[in-house]
């Protein structure tokens, strides 16, 4: 795990918005094209914004989720609808999106469907709740075993918060884990307490403990107060 401190988050988001430029330019040279998954949330408009500003061949990008809550796309809470007003505009409008919720009516077949459609992420962005909850792997929910399971040959899943409205359609921490690098961006004295006890010990009562204590895919934190 590598850990980069940022006195204000301006200058978090800028570090980050370079480093995912250049690992996603460098997945296209290597291998042609590259996959984004972003998480929703009002955090990353910052991040998002400056993203589709920055020279990237993104005619060649695919841009997915992490996660999204189990709505219309144009429902206020879509995460869908946050990228496509944030990030696929200015020079990232040419990028392809694969949403993880294209009609609001049949989540198993939405979860179906995103299985079959299913990219590993050549750069994950995750953020984390002050319950310890990342993508939408929430404490408490009864497909968190499953989800939580590194095993799971399924890489996407339906979930149930039992403490945030909507049900939810995320990746798996195996599909996660798939990842070429994953990346949590988390700003706040509370999520840093959080996070430092996640660090402590692995517990499911933390979700994003097991992604801090794994290492199949590098992870970088990047966090601010």
């Amino acid at each position: 795990m590598n850990w980069l401190e940022f006195p204000e988050a301006k200058q978090l988001t800028d570090a980050l918005a370079n480093s995912i430029a250049s690992r996603l330019s460098a997945a296209i040279a290597s291998k042609g094209s590259a996959v984004l998954a972003v998480s929703g949330g009002k955090s990353p408009i910052p991040l998002f914004q400056l993203l589709s500003e920055m020279a990237i061949d993104w005619t060649r990008v695919t841009v997915t989720l992490v996660d999204e809550r189990f709505v219309a796309p144009d429902h206020p809470d879509s995460n869908a609808g946050l990228v496509r007003q944030h990030l696929l505009q200015n020079r990232a409008a040419p990028a392809r999106f694969l949403p993880l919720v294209r009609e609001a009516k049949d989540i198993d077949a939405e979860v179906a469907a995103g299985n079959r459609d299913f990219l590993a992420p050549d750069v994950a962005i995750l953020g984390m709740g002050e319950d310890g909850h990342t993508a939408s792997l929430f404490p408490g929910a009864p497909e968190l075993a499953a989800g939580l399971d590194p095993a799971n040959a399924l890489p996407i899943l339906a979930v149930t918060p039992q403490t945030a409205p909507h049900r939810r359609v995320s990746m798996s921490y195996a599909a996660l884990l798939r990842s070429g690098n994953l990346i949590l961006s988390i700003q706040g004295a509370k999520k840093r307490e959080v996070l430092d006890a996640a660090r402590r010990a692995v517990s499911d009562a933390l979700p994003i403990s097991h992604f801090l204590a794994q290492d199949k895919a590098p992870l970088d934190v990047y966090w601010t107060a």
